[in-house]
């Protein structure tokens, strides 16, 4: 009787897991295989990537990114996508418990990078977004899958 108690507790756990493994952005192409591919930004615009490294912990975490408050895409865990925008000041938000907000300034033909890091929350975690370094960004973008919107 142990035995099937024990089988019982490793078919929950199985089926806890599942959803949260599947909610990563495991498949689809690349940064690496897909950014040679996009689009060009147009001259009086400014891409902004925005890139969730893959990691277990908060993986069922999946808050709207907006921009200005509309939102543009979803922190998904081993995911990226990117908004091209005209020369500006953004709030680039995420909300869980609480609102994260950052400010970003983009010129035109400039490319930006936002990580969107999980955090411990008093509930449930918080995902904060934060501007790298192009090259940071350019960097540990490279094995995330594209979850946007086909442009």
């Amino acid at each position: 009787m142990f035995s099937n108690a024990k089988n019982w507790g490793r078919a929950a756990l199985l089926c806890a897991i599942m959803p949260l493994m599947a909610a990563c952005a495991t498949s689809g192409p690349t940064f690496s295989d897909l950014h040679a591919s996009e689009p060009a930004v147009a001259p009086n615009m400014a891409r902004i990537y925005f890139y969730r490294m893959s990691n277990f912990a908060g993986s069922a975490v999946q808050p709207s990114v907006k921009v200005n408050g509309q939102v543009v895409g979803s922190s998904v865990p081993g995911g990226y996508f990117y908004v091209d925008e005209p020369a500006g000041t953004y709030e680039i938000s995420t909300t869980t418990e609480v609102k994260e907000d950052i400010q970003a300034t983009v010129k035109p033909g400039e490319t930006r990078y936002v990580r969107l890091d999980i955090s411990m929350g008093l509930f449930v975690g918080h995902v904060a977004p934060t501007l790298v370094w192009p090259e940071q960004g350019a960097s540990e973008i490279t094995k995330c899958h594209y979850i946007g919107d086909k442009k």
